[in-house]
C-alpha cells in the first residue's frame, strides 16, 4: 500500500517559542513519526499549507480538495488542525473512490505528552480497513466524517 500524506498545519506541526503563547506551524511531523514507527509501507509527505485550522479559508479547502481529487493514490492521509477538521472533511465529501482519513493532535507532536503518534497510527490503521469515503481518526476512534464533533471541554472527538 502507498499512502499520500498531505499536511495542512495545525497543532500536530506547531513549534512554540515561549511558554505556549508564540508559535508557528513548522515542518510536517508525519515523516519523523512514521520513521520512529518503522512502518512497512511506502508513503510521501507533501506540505500543502502551514496554517492553524482556524485560519483556513474556503480557498484553502478548495486547494486541499483539488489536490486530493487529482492525486493518483487511493489512500490519502491529511494531517490537520482539530478545530475545523470536520469542515475540511465536508469539503472532501464528493471525492470518489479514495479512502481519505484526517487526523491531528491536541498537543504538538514535538511535545513529550502528545496524542500525535497515537492518532497518526490510528489513521494508518483506518486507511488499511475503511471503505472509500472520508473519515476522521481521533481520540482512539475512527468516525465517519459527517458523524463526529470536537468536544472542546472534554478535549476529544466524539460521535454526534
Amino acid at each position: 500500500m502507498f499512502i499520500q500524506i498531505f499536511s495542512v498545519g495545525g497543532t500536530i506541526d506547531k513549534v512554540y517559542f515561549d511558554a505556549l503563547s508564540e508559535f508557528q506551524i513548522g515542518e510536517p511531523m508525519a515523516d519523523e513519526l512514521l520513521r520512529q514507527g518503522r512502518v512497512g509501507f511506502k508513503y510521501h509527505v507533501e506540505s500543502l499549507l502551514r496554517k492553524d485550522s482556524l485560519e483556513l479559508t474556503d480557498d484553502d479547502r478548495d486547494l486541499i480538495r483539488d489536490r486530493v481529487a487529482a492525486c493518483t493514490a487511493d489512500h490519502i492521509l491529511i494531517t490537520h488542525g482539530t478545530d475545523t477538521m470536520t469542515v475540511t472533511a465536508a469539503a472532501l465529501a464528493d471525492v470518489q473512490e479514495k479512502v481519505i482519513v484526517l487526523t491531528g493532535a491536541m498537543q504538538p507532536a514535538r511535545f513529550r505528552d502528545t496524542d500525535a503518534l497515537f492518532n497518526l497510527g490510528l489513521a494508518i490503521g483506518a486507511l488499511n480497513c475503511c471503505q472509500p469515503g472520508v473519515w476522521i481518526a481521533m481520540s482512539g476512534r475512527v468516525f465517519a466524517a459527517d458523524g463526529v464533533r470536537k468536544n472542546r471541554l472534554a478535549g476529544r472527538f466524539e460521535a454526534h
